[in-house]
C-alpha cells in the first residue's frame, strides 16, 4: 500500500515539476525537484533506515546544492524516540548548511507520539501534506542564511 501511495506521488511530481535526479533505496526515496529535494519514509522505518535517511539527505544537499528538504513522512504510522531525535536533529543540519526543512505529512497518531515523549521542532516546519509544503516553498523561496 505505501509503495502505490509513493508511486502515486512521484507521478504526481512529474506532471508538476521536472524531475532533475532520482536517487532510490529500498526504503527511502530522495528526489530532486529544481532546488529542493522531496524525501519519502516508509511506513515503518527501523533504525537503518533512519540513520540512512540523515546521511542521504544531508549528501544529496551538498552534491546539489538544494535550498531545502522536504521530509514526507505521511506514511510513517509509529514514532520512537530515536526516529524523532534524528529527524530533529537532520532538520537542524540541513539548516546548519543553509537549508530549509519543512516535514510534511505527520499523521495524527505521530503527532501525540511526538507531543508524549517531549519532542520539539524548534523553528523546523511542518505542513499537512506534500502539496501544501510545496506551496510553503512557492511562497517564501529563500531561506536568510545565518549571519
Amino acid at each position: 500500500m505505501a509503495r502505490t501511495l509513493r508511486r502515486r506521488w512521484l507521478r504526481s511530481l512529474l506532471g508538476r515539476f521536472p524531475i532533475l535526479i532520482f536517487m532510490s533505496n529500498d526504503n527511502i526515496s530522495v528526489v530532486r525537484v529544481r532546488d529542493l529535494l522531496m524525501v519519502t519514509m516508509p511506513s515503518d522505518p527501523d533504525d537503518a533506515t533512519v540513520t540512512a535517511l540523515q546521511e542521504k539527505v544531508l549528501g544529496a544537499m551538498e552534491r546539489h546544492e538544494a535550498k531545502g528538504v522536504v521530509l514526507d513522512i505521511s506514511s510513517v504510522e509509529t514514532l520512537d524516540s530515536f526516529f524523532a531525535r534524528t529527524v530533529a536533529e537532520t532538520a537542524q543540519m540541513v539548516g546548519l548548511m543553509g537549508g530549509r526543512t519543512i516535514i510534511a505529512g505527520m499523521q495524527p497518531a505521530v503527532a501525540v507520539t511526538a507531543t508524549q515523549i517531549g519532542l520539539t521542532l524548534g523553528k523546523i516546519e511542518t505542513a499537512l501534506n506534500v502539496d501544501r509544503a510545496l506551496d510553503m516553498v512557492a511562497k517564501e523561496p529563500s531561506r536568510k542564511k545565518l549571519q
